[in-house]
């Protein structure tokens, strides 16, 4: 029982609790943060530490790893969207790591304010021991912090710790429509024909911007990827993340039991997400063998603007991924000039694998990046407002990798050659990066 010595104290706390279950109750089937009444009173933990002043080592680099070694920082984003917070994407051991705390630096007169952090991993590991994590802290008020670091302990020596700007502070106007998040580029990636003609397709569809996690990849990729850099279109995030874990180039832990799965690639794309929250209108997560190819419509602006009208609200649209196998391929656009070029001639593979009833079709996303809070590979995993599934008649996904239905003879294969309505664009635009970089 709640003793009050005046009247209206009680009536502000019932209001609050009262709010907080008419909160919970109209927003059900979209996302709440976890333990809602438990983060209001968090602001009470906050401390600061006698004489301390904003100080810390700037972290340079795109992976940090903590001194406990369980612990790994991407960066830190201002997320205001429910409560003023700082939300620092990760990756973490999923049971070693119990508390963290976020040591902010406090404008306007530095000093530091120490807060308890919420450490949500994500709840797609796949068996993986590490895996994404959200590390939120609520920002102390009269705080306004540019900075922070992560600290196993509310106490220690500010100087000891890496210092990390808080991202997405200032809203921006959009300058992008859209941006292709790929995660990750590793096993020395050396598919060049295939990578620029899916790169020259995202632009032709209208993307101004492709985000891309780098592990490695061949010094001829290299010199392609430095020419979209110069042009402006692609932007490398450093991805080192076998440097401080055993990866693995498999989804699910049973398959090869390593650390972390796939070279981190969830941890990358909720990081590019939200790298990318307030500069893109839309952002595209799919890998770089892969383009969303729409049916009833010439660009991607006109296919989301007709998806946005008939579903309103709806932040997440969903794509059925279609195999067209690299093992089947016909004769026309057999383009000489390109067979000295190490990958696959997209424009050669018309032909899809039929589909499978018994067998689930993964998905790509659109997304709205304000709309999306946590995400996976195949769908988001918290998010405001709906998720739609696009029909297949309105746009599928051209997947060109080898075939999962190997035993198939070519007659059982669906012939379907909606790539080439872009091929004269796109074989010029093709020609005018091979003659700049390859060629």
């Amino acid at each position: 029982m709640i003793h009050c010595g005046k009247r209206h104290i009680c009536a502000v706390v019932a209001c609050i609790f009262l709010f907080a279950s008419i909160l919970i109750c109209s927003r059900k089937g979209t996302y709440l943060q976890n333990n809602i009444i438990r983060k209001i009173f968090l602001q009470a933990t906050t401390v600061s530490p006698a004489g301390q002043l904003c100080r810390g080592k700037p972290a340079h680099n795109v992976i940090t790893p903590l001194k406990d070694n369980r612990t790994f920082i991407i960066a830190p984003y201002f997320d205001d969207r429910e409560s003023k917070v700082t939300r620092v994407i990760g990756i973490v051991h999923h049971e070693d790591v119990k508390e963290l705390y976020c040591w902010f630096c406090c404008q306007p007169h530095g000093e530091i304010q120490v807060t308890n952090a919420e450490i949500d991993v994500h709840s797609d590991r796949f068996g993986f021991p590490y895996g994404a994590a959200d590390i939120v802290c609520l920002e102390p008020q009269n705080c306004d912090p540019t900075y922070v670091s992560i600290h196993w302990s509310p106490h220690g020596n500010i100087d000891q710790l890496p210092r990390f700007e808080i991202k997405n502070r200032k809203a921006e106007t959009f300058s992008v429509d859209f941006t292709v998040c790929i995660s990750a580029m590793f096993g020395n990636y050396n598919n060049v024909l295939q990578f620029i003609q899916s790169v020259e397709m995202y632009k032709i569809l209208g993307v101004q911007k492709v985000v891309i996690y780098k592990n490695s990849c061949s010094q001829l990729m290299e010199k392609v990827l430095k020419f979209y850099m110069e042009e402006g279109t692609v932007e490398i995030i450093p991805w080192p993340i076998n440097s401080h874990l055993k990866v693995s180039s498999k989804w699910h832990f049973s398959m090869d039991a390593k650390d972390i799965g796939y070279y981190g690639q969830i941890t990358a794309l909720n990081d590019c997400v939200y790298r990318n929250m307030q500069r893109s209108k839309f952002v595209v997560l799919n890998d770089a063998d892969e383009i969303i190819l729409p049916l009833k419509h010439p660009d991607w602006k006109t296919m989301m603007s007709s998806l946005q009208e008939q579903n309103p609200g709806t932040g997440v649209f969903l794509f059925e991924n279609h195999i067209f196998p690299e093992t089947i391929s016909t004769h026309t656009f057999n383009i000489s000039s390109w067979n000295t070029v190490p990958g696959i001639n997209i424009l050669q593979h018309v032909h899809r694998e039929p589909d499978r009833k018994q067998v689930f079709n993964p998905k790509k996303m659109i997304i709205d990046p304000r709309k999306v809070v946590q995400t996976s590979v195949h769908s988001v995993l918290r998010a405001y407002g709906n998720s739609v599934s696009v029909p297949v008649d309105v746009a599928l996904i051209y997947h060109c990798r080898m075939p999962l239905q190997g035993n198939l003879p070519r007659e059982s294969l669906i012939r379907d050659t909606t790539l080439w309505r872009y091929n004269s664009s796109l074989i010029m635009n093709v020609n005018k990066v091979l003659y700049q970089t390859v060629l």
